[in-house]
């Protein structure tokens, strides 16, 4: 970095003058701090359990469409029976809804998360992104 300049505005504020290449260089070493902050944070987060790392097996069928309650069921190794007794409701209606035939309350796919450890923003707001994406 070269020099920067500095004065005292008539107001007594301190002002520092930088070339656009310092400030632009200076901004990159501060995203790249965030980045690095961001990713300590995550690998803590993963070494307490709180955050996990979903193969892009997965990540893909979601982003194809694919019912995320049916990808987070296969990715955590859970037949339909068993997710739809840890949520308490009939296979049935979890068929309905991984199919796209039902939704499910807020309450159910609460329980539904609840169920397969996820957030239920990871169900919900996938949901409702494909409705939109399907409508544009």
């Amino acid at each position: 970095m070269t020099i920067a300049s500095s004065f005292t505005t008539p107001n007594g504020e301190e002002m520092i003058v930088l070339s656009r290449k310092d400030y632009e260089a200076l901004i990159q070493r501060i995203e790249d701090l965030e980045d690095s902050l961001s990713i300590a944070d995550f690998e803590r987060k993963r070494a307490a359990g709180e955050e996990e790392l979903v193969p892009a097996e997965y990540v893909n069928r979601m982003s194809e469409g694919e019912s995320p309650i049916r990808v987070w069921r296969d990715f955590r190794g859970m037949s339909a029976k068993d997710l739809a007794a840890a949520a308490g409701i009939s296979t049935a209606f979890l068929s309905e809804i991984e199919t796209g035939k039902k939704d499910g309350s807020i309450a159910t796919l609460k329980a539904i998360a609840d169920a397969l450890k996820i957030d239920l923003d990871d169900l919900y707001w996938r949901q409702e992104d494909r409705k939109v994406a399907d409508n544009a």
